[in-house]
């Protein structure tokens, strides 16, 4: 007996601490994010054909320029033998913005510059939509710019990609505001996961890029991790499974090396904030150019051809330069050329509205910059820097983490398309400095600072905040008026309204109990029949189906009741004696009581950062 009755009560214990699985909503929900995976992954397969059939047929065909590529991409096209003609090279990059620019203004003006800052703001402010004509015109407007010459890299059209089918995947299905942001978002991480074939990087950058702040958006990482996860699959039937860049099993190994380390971080802090403001200072050039937007893109084009007039490594992708740099291939001067070459080619290519992402660009400064640094310590002390190449890959991680604020998506981005996971403890100090230093730049303009600034967040956090604090907690916010008696006569209270400033009015009985409530506008069209000043009492005019609130009520419920019939201030009444007023409440009080709260958060946030 005593038994069973001790089961029971566990069983109710458990019951009452644990909701049951609902596997028809959850099933529901994981088939959406593994069709988003589907959907993204082969759309990383086609923009990848894209870059690929674009890229011979453009700069081998046309120009006779063969760049090489990362050991994780193989020829899909035999090379042809077309010798290298520069004077094409220089013109190249402006044919292709021009095509480019012509279909982006023409078609999809969003689908301009680095696509990720678009998906960015889709999710902060527009509720997670995105056109469906955007990924279509991102796709083809970006393989024509980046094979054409044009520098950029991948991430951005096929996060936008990615995010444009999840947003109208929602759309379709009818979904919330909140679930089409957490579908798009899914489909940023599946994009961006697939093609640089690093699925846990790809789910934790669309859940961190979101926010400057060293802060995630815990609600996206599951959904990206599954979207990623499928995507990256689907790409890979395709192009084979691996890593993106081989390199030497590296490993850390010596303290001292944090030294010269530590001395990468500042180089890659410095060249960051140089990569930002060449971009944006750009972008703003070519904003105010006063020519059709149309030809922007050409204009910045020329300047890139110029420039890779001079130094072609600079030049479309650029992943095979920090392969051959990670077997430490290229010498200082070869590094350091790329990497401020590769700052102005991607500032013209990107900043005049051509398409295409930054993060391919930054993995290829950043390794040369790290190339660099570790070839200069290798003949300073080559006894503590053995191995130059490992500079290249910290150096990979701790640039991107300067320019974008997503210092563990990178780490881990980086230890996924190397397959380098030894160097996690010199990548870890890197980007900790690095971001410590450039928290205050970001190459991603529509970030937010934290959950609390985006305006995603507002209505949940109004709620989290308001349920928090009963009314008990703001008696002091509370206005003291005076009730009238239900048995005044009209006449009586027109004397006493005449001294009052009062526009709701309590009315009580003889034991003082609330009985009913008007306002200044329901005696309106007493006012001027004096004939029925001695007959009407204030219990006539008293509406008596009260909406009230009491102490122990929190203020999450209270604004519900002020909203059910746009009612400006309620009365209070105590708890355990209901009809004794306490006092009244406005609406206009509880939101300037939110709205300093919110402030003080605010203001904790920057105590904590300063």
């Amino acid at each position: 007996m005593k038994l069973s009755y001790i089961k029971n009560e566990l069983i109710k214990s458990i019951k009452s601490r644990y909701r049951p699985v609902n596997f028809a909503r959850e099933g529901k929900w994981a088939f959406y994010f593994i069709v988003i995976g589907v959907i993204a992954g082969l759309g990383s397969v086609a923009f990848h054909y894209l870059c690929v059939l674009g890229s011979h047929y453009f700069m081998d065909y046309m120009a006779g320029y063969r760049p090489p590529g990362p050991a994780g991409e193989h020829h899909l096209l035999a090379p042809t033998t077309v010798a290298l003609n520069r004077w094409i090279l220089l013109i190249l990059p402006a044919i292709g913005g021009l095509i480019s620019g012509w279909l982006v203004y023409s078609f999809a003006p969003e689908a301009e510059g680095h696509g990720t800052d678009a998906a960015i703001d889709a999710y902060h402010n527009k509720g997670g939509f995105i056109r469906s004509r955007v990924p279509i015109i991102k796709t083809i407007s970006s393989a024509i710019t980046l094979t054409t010459g044009g520098s950029g890299g991948r991430e951005g059209p096929i996060a936008q990609i990615g995010a444009g089918f999840g947003s109208f995947f929602a759309e379709r299905l009818g979904i919330s505001d909140r679930g089409r942001r957490i579908m798009m978002a899914a489909g940023i991480g599946a994009g961006v996961g697939s093609i640089f074939r690093a699925p846990l990087a790809g789910a934790l950058f669309a859940a961190e890029v979101l926010y400057s702040d060293p802060e995630f958006e815990s609600e996206v990482i599951i959904p990206a991790g599954v979207s990623s996860v499928v995507a990256y699959c689907v790409f890979c039937l395709f192009f084979g499974w691996g890593t993106l860049f081989n390199s030497p099993d590296f490993k850390f190994s010596n303290p001292l090396e944090l030294g010269p380390y530590t001395v990468l971080a500042f180089v890659v802090v410095f060249a960051g904030v140089l990569y930002i403001k060449s971009f944006y200072g750009i972008t703003h050039f070519f904003k105010k150019l006063n020519i059709p937007n149309t030809l922007k893109p050409a204009i910045g084009g020329l300047c890139t051809g110029i420039i890779g007039f001079f130094i072609q490594d600079a030049l479309a992708f650029g992943y095979g330069f920090v392969q051959q740099a990670i077997f430490n291939e290229l010498s200082i001067a070869v590094l350091l050329a790329l990497a401020f070459g590769k700052i102005l080619t991607t500032s013209f290519s990107i900043g005049s509205g051509g398409s295409g992402g930054v993060f391919g660009p930054s993995i290829v400064i950043g390794g040369a910059l790290g190339g660099a640094v570790g070839k200069a310590f290798h003949e300073i002390i080559p006894t503590i820097v053995t191995h130059p190449g490992a500079f290249v890959i910290v150096g990979m991680a701790g640039f991107f983490t300067a320019v974008s604020n997503t210092p563990i998506s990178t780490i881990i981005f980086v230890s996924e398309m190397t397959n380098s996971y030894h160097l996690l403890l010199p990548s870890l100090l890197v980007c900790t400095v690095a971001y410590t230093i450039s928290q205050k730049w970001s190459i991603y303009e529509k970030q937010v600072k934290s959950k609390i600034d985006s305006p995603a967040h507002t209505g949940e956090f109004l709620v989290d905040i308001l349920q928090a604090i009963k009314v008990a907690d703001i008696m002091g916010l509370l206005e003291t008026i005076k009730p009238v008696s239900e048995n005044m006569n009209f006449s009586s209270f027109k004397e006493f309204f005449q001294q009052t400033k009062q526009h709701y009015f309590p009315v009580i009985d003889e034991n003082k109990k609330l009985v009913g409530i008007f306002t200044s506008t329901d005696i309106r069209s007493f006012i001027f029949k004096p004939e029925v000043e001695n007959l009407i009492i204030m219990k006539d005019i008293a509406t008596t189906d009260l909406i009230y609130i009491t102490p122990d009520e929190d203020l999450n419920s209270v604004l519900q009741k002020f909203t059910k019939k746009n009612i400006a201030s309620l009365p209070v009444l105590k708890k355990d004696e209901h009809g004794v007023l306490l006092g009244m409440l406005s609406r206009k009080e509880l939101i300037a009581f939110y709205n300093r709260q919110i402030q003080r958060m605010k203001n904790k946030k920057i105590d904590l950062d300063s």
